[in-house]
């Protein structure tokens, strides 16, 4: 499996080798973001009902009780009695967190997705229909309701000996087109005069290159503010929306650091074309110590008055693979010859991970090693 994993990375970065360099050029809408359009987080509390004895205990999430409680006095059923009160004991109910994502400039009556998420020890959501709860964002007011029937996506079922199988997670699903959109954040974009383009990846060179294409276009409109910021306004007699437009569209050649980037867990190895490495000497060898435990029968000879026992016999044997030459990596070396000389060690993906940490470590790696 190793061996499959490390030639189809290397086939790839031999693709990406032979086709040209990784800075091809990009549209600046794939490698920036617009300063303000971002959608919002919305969260709420609600119920979900018509489960089929899956739902809280009572008992155990007093909240949950609280919130029938409440529910049922705004839909004018007392519960004041306290006889009245300690009669309500259900198990098709749960309590729920209700989160979603509010997109920009979305207007009153969009449906937007919703995520229901069990709070207490209900067991499954499946079937079950979620009341209406506010959305409120981080500024406290609301900005969506959500309804519907919740879809887990989830399979559990149980025997009456107590066994039980589950294939997913039955406390958390979605509603899609659950939530409706009531009112807008308030952001008038088209009535700014400047708008900033934050680059995603930030880096000084494809900034100013941003800014460049930009005045190329349309002469005078931007400038590089440091290394994450491009600043922008438009030209006199065009409004901003179509000014943004038309320079979404435009090239640019984004400048990416030289990065390895290392996977321990799965022993993935993704290096950049730009890394490089002083002039090093590599060696590597896989040292093999093998125990043996063979237990031997020692039989005392006959009217010895001895005892049978078991004597226990070990045999160690160390294996280290051989064939392992020094090899010498030239300094400026790029990343094919880096790879090149690693596969003539026969190195495995992990070995990789070693070699590449302890170059980074003598000085010689010229790079940035980012492990995940």
């Amino acid at each position: 499996m190793r061996k499959i994993l490390r030639l189809a990375l290397l086939a790839i970065l031999g693709a990406g080798l032979v086709a040209g360099p990784a800075s091809a050029g990009s549209r600046i809408k794939d490698i920036v973001d617009i300063e303000g359009v971002r959608e919002n987080m919305l969260i709420g509390y609600g119920l979900v009902v018509g489960l089929a004895n899956s739902g809280d205990m009572l008992q155990n999430a007093p909240f949950t009780k609280q919130a029938i409680q409440s529910m049922m006095e705004r839909l004018g059923v007392n519960t004041h009695d306290p006889t009245a009160s300690g009669l309500i004991d259900t198990k098709n109910v749960a309590a729920v967190m209700v989160t979603a994502r509010l997109p920009p400039f979305a207007a009153p009556g969009t449906p937007i997705d919703v995520t229901v998420s069990a709070m207490g020890d209900a067991k499954s959501l499946l079937g079950g229909t979620l009341l209406m709860t506010a959305l409120t964002g981080a500024d406290g007011q609301t900005y969506a309701a959500a309804q519907g029937t919740v879809q887990t996506g989830a399979i559990s079922a149980s025997g009456a000996s107590g066994s039980s199988i589950t294939r997913g997670v039955p406390t958390a699903g979605r509603i899609a087109g659950g939530a409706i959109v009531e009112q807008e954040t308030g952001f008038n974009f088209d009535s700014m005069s400047q708008v900033r383009l934050t680059l995603r990846n930030p880096d000084f060179t494809t900034a100013h290159r941003i800014a460049e294409a930009i005045n190329t276009a349309y002469p005078g409109t931007a400038v590089a503010e440091n290394s994450s910021i491009v600043a922008m306004r438009p030209p006199a007699g065009q409004d901003m929306a179509s000014f943004v437009t038309a320079v979404e569209d435009l090239d640019v050649d984004p400048e990416a650091p030289a990065k390895v980037v290392i996977d321990e867990v799965s022993g993935v190895v993704v290096m950049g074309s730009d890394v490089r490495i002083s002039t090093v000497a590599i060696a590597q060898g896989n040292l093999t110590i093998t125990v043996t435990e063979t237990p031997k029968v020692s039989q005392p000879a006959p009217f010895s008055q001895g005892k049978t026992e078991v004597v226990p016999q070990s045999t160690v044997k160390i294996d280290e693979q051989k064939g392992k030459k020094l090899m010498l990596v030239g300094g400026g070396a790029s990343l094919q010859s880096l790879i090149t000389g690693l596969n003539a060690l026969g190195v495995t993906p992990r070995d990789m991970i070693s070699i590449l940490q302890a170059i980074k470590a003598s000085g010689a790696l010229q790079a940035d090693i980012e492990v995940m």
